[in-house]
């Protein structure tokens, strides 16, 4: 059977009010990647700074479309039995034993061997688990870059025929085309095979105007006023030279905290004594404040 790719969207507009509509504010040019990646039945490899909102695209469109999300969470020592299948030896042990004492009449090794390695025994992972899904699917496979060159190449057989062959049973086809989106921090480079399949999406940290939107709408309570000075101060703070950047998620925590502490405007003091929220690193607060002092007394 040859395998579908439902039509989830109408055009790029359509993608862009539906990611709306679950508080995902996507620009034009990710709207139109996710419209193209289902029309064409193309994986999306997103890439950018960590935090920015790669991991949440995929859980946004899944929940505006309806779709089941199956997530692989890779890393260093991803292998095959932990992405795509592996047998329930505990389980086909015990059937063993149970024959053995049983001692069932005219029955073979050979019987008992295909009963083990059949469906009753198969532990199936996230992508044999999206391979073989009837139900709508979307496929988050995070943190690719994590996993070894072996295990990518895995991910590209897969994500090139959307089957996966198992010995024992044969091969497995998709009915349907899953939303497939891969998620990529850079920390390595990826083949030029993965790439070539893919469509390539770069998402880079929102400008003003945009970051104040996705705070006004993800924190409640908060001000125009007051989401506007944090955006530009988050902003400030990512032209430092910094171990890591405040990233959009950071920023949304900073903002909520700001109104549970009832603040409804940021001195350098109070932007100081709320750093830890917003940066990670000692030093990185360390620079941080200094720069905050800076701007404070030029302002006088």
């Amino acid at each position: 059977m040859t395998a579908i790719s439902p039509t989830r969207f109408e055009s790029p507009g359509a993608v862009r009010e539906g990611l709306a509509s679950v508080s995902y504010l996507a620009n034009e040019g990710i709207a139109g990647v996710v419209f193209l990646a289902e029309r064409l039945g193309k994986p999306v490899l997103v890439e950018g700074p960590a935090g920015t909102g790669k991991t949440q695209l995929a859980k946004s469109v899944a929940e505006m479309t309806g779709s089941r999300l199956i997530r692989l969470q890779c890393y260093e020592g991803l292998d095959e039995s932990k992405a795509l299948y592996e047998w329930n030896y505990k389980k086909q042990l015990l059937r063993i034993q149970a024959e053995r004492i049983t001692q069932a009449d005219g029955e073979t090794w050979s019987d008992i061997e295909d009963d083990i390695f059949s469906e009753p025994f198969l532990m199936t992972r996230p992508l044999l688990e999206a391979i073989r899904a009837q139900d709508p699917v979307v496929l988050l496979i995070d943190e690719v870059d994590r996993v070894e060159v072996e295990t990518e190449a895995l991910l590209l057989e897969i994500l090139s025929d959307y089957q996966v062959s198992i010995p024992e049973l044969g091969t497995v086809e998709a009915t349907q085309i899953p939303l497939v989106f891969l998620t990529s921090n850079n920390t390595r480079e990826l083949s030029e095979a993965l790439k070539r399949r893919c469509l390539f999406l770069h998402i880079d940290y929102p400008d003003v105007e945009r970051e104040k939107q996705i705070v006004l709408t993800r924190v409640p309570g908060i001000t125009d006023s007051l989401a506007d000075q944090v955006v530009r101060i988050v902003r400030s703070i990512r032209g430092l030279d910094l171990k890591k950047a405040p990233s959009v998620s950071e920023t949304l925590d900073w903002a909520r905290t700001l109104v549970l502490l009832g603040i409804q405007s940021v001195d350098s003091q109070t932007a100081t004594e709320t750093l830890h929220i917003l940066l990670k690193y000692q030093t990185d607060i360390d620079k941080a404040a200094k720069d905050l002092a800076g701007s404070s007394s030029s302002k006088r």
